[in-house]
């Protein structure tokens, strides 16, 4: 991890993102306190619409019970 001040930060903006581009993660710290951290992106694994499909219709939620159904079967 990689520390920059705001200063430091503000002119060298450019090479900072070359290195969070790279998979660094920068702190930026303002008279020596932390104040934010720069990250690089989450690459999220694609939605698999089917295979929530497929989950939900296999196990039923109690979310589709009114209030008054769970009372009697002890679940609220």
């Amino acid at each position: 991890m990689k520390t920059s001040t705001v200063v430091e930060a503000k002119a060298h903006f450019s090479a900072l993102l070359s290195a969070v581009a790279d998979g660094e993660e920068i702190v930026v710290t303002r008279r020596g306190q932390a104040v934010a951290r720069i990250l690089p992106p989450i690459n999220p694994q694609p939605f698999d619409l089917c295979a929530l499909r497929t989950y939900v219709e296999a196990a039923p939620s109690a979310v589709s019970m009114t209030v008054e159904e769970m009372r009697e079967t002890d679940r609220l």
